[in-house]
């Protein structure tokens, strides 16, 4: 373990970015900065690497973004163990197989607290039938150093997976487990540990509020499938096709009954309530029956549009997930016309850089 990775330093690292993150936010009137820490290392649980062919050897490396110098990477602290392993054991048998070295330009890397593991090979040519064969062989390779992982295959408009593409992550939050499966190549929550303790702020800021929730940008179903324990009712949407598969299966895993994905921008969605135009895609789904009073976003790192902003202000409780604070500040300027901040948190999903991770609470003045 390298010596950045130790207490003091990642506490050094975590004063910065609340004075950073205070500091931003001088011009509201906040209540206090709840802080939510991050393992020190081992936190990440995906990890994406460029491949470096020297020779018979090949390498995991990284490039710096402004240098463009090339690192190799031998071990990663910040991912996952299990990642770390898979990292030492798959190097050797590639260099050994013609087949699945030939113009490997990447390896991504998806782990779990649950202990599965998705590797991705991304390639520069066709894949085919030999590929298929020999990936089934890494495969059964990796099992016998006592690595399960399930693999797929990337070229030019081409995607195959070996038996599947996709992991199941089960989280403990406070009493129960919950089972998110994620897809590979789509976006999830990318620290589990800081991601657990994300979804119990959630619950304890929502407990005792009235009507239905609302959730834009739902992803997997991440933080409606946790709270709807808290309302009578959630609707959810979201516009990528295979987060709203994996939000499903994840609502029926878990045996959430008022739950309901709707696959739908925040924009077309406020034109159904409105009645102003009718989506094959709300079939089945009587939007007379919700009264959603309380919103939760969790928005791309552009943060919220305007339009977006103006459906926000009709709720009671709106509840914003932010992984940029710049944006996020920029899109309170316009809330707080019409709401007051009632709590505020920093989730530290990405130790040792810039990014961090914001949580607030506003209710309607």
């Amino acid at each position: 373990m390298t010596e950045i990775f130790s207490i003091d330093k990642y506490n050094l690292q975590l004063e910065n970015k609340i004075t950073r993150l205070k500091t931003i936010f001088s011009e509201f009137s906040l209540p206090e900065l709840q802080v939510y820490s991050s393992p020190i290392s081992h936190y990440r649980m995906r990890a994406e690497f460029r491949i470096w062919h020297d020779g018979e050897n090949i390498y995991h490396i990284m490039y710096d973004k402004e240098t463009k110098k090339r690192t190799r990477i031998d071990d990663f602290p910040i991912a996952t163990k299990l990642i770390n392993q898979a990292m030492k054991a798959i190097l050797p048998l590639l260099e050994n197989n013609q087949l699945l070295r030939h113009l490997l330009f990447q390896i991504d890397y998806f782990s779990t607290l649950s202990g599965q593991l998705l590797i991705t090979l991304l390639y520069h040519k066709k894949l085919g039938d030999d590929w298929i064969a020999e990936a089934n062989k890494l495969k059964q390779q990796l099992a016998e150093q006592g690595i399960n992982a399930d693999i797929v295959g990337r070229a030019n408009n081409q995607k195959i997976a070996i038996d599947v593409d996709y992991v199941d992550e089960a989280l403990p939050v406070f009493d129960k487990t919950f089972i998110y499966r994620q897809v590979e190549n789509s976006f999830t929550q990318p620290n589990a540990a800081v991601n657990i303790k994300m979804l119990e702020w959630a619950i304890e800021v929502t407990k005792g509020l009235s009507g239905d929730l609302l959730e834009f940008y739902c992803g997997n179903g991440n933080f409606s499938i946790a709270l709807a324990q808290n309302f009578r009712k959630v609707l959810a949407t979201e516009i990528a096709k295979a987060s709203v598969y994996s939000a499903q299966y994840n609502i029926a895993v878990n045996e959430i009954n008022n739950l309901i994905i709707a696959r739908l921008s925040a924009a077309e969605f406020t034109s159904a309530i409105k009645k102003e135009r009718e989506f094959n895609r709300l079939q089945g789904i009587n939007l007379d029956d919700y009264q959603c009073q309380t919103v939760l976003v969790d928005p791309p790192r552009a943060g919220i549009d305007s339009d977006t902003i103006n459906i926000l202000k009709s709720y009671n409780t709106i509840i914003y997930i932010s992984c940029n604070p710049l944006s996020l500040r920029d899109n309170l300027q316009q809330l707080i016309e019409t709401h007051n901040i009632k709590h505020f948190a920093m989730f530290d999903q990405f130790p040792y850089t810039d990014h961090v991770e914001s949580g607030v609470v506003l209710h309607k003045k």
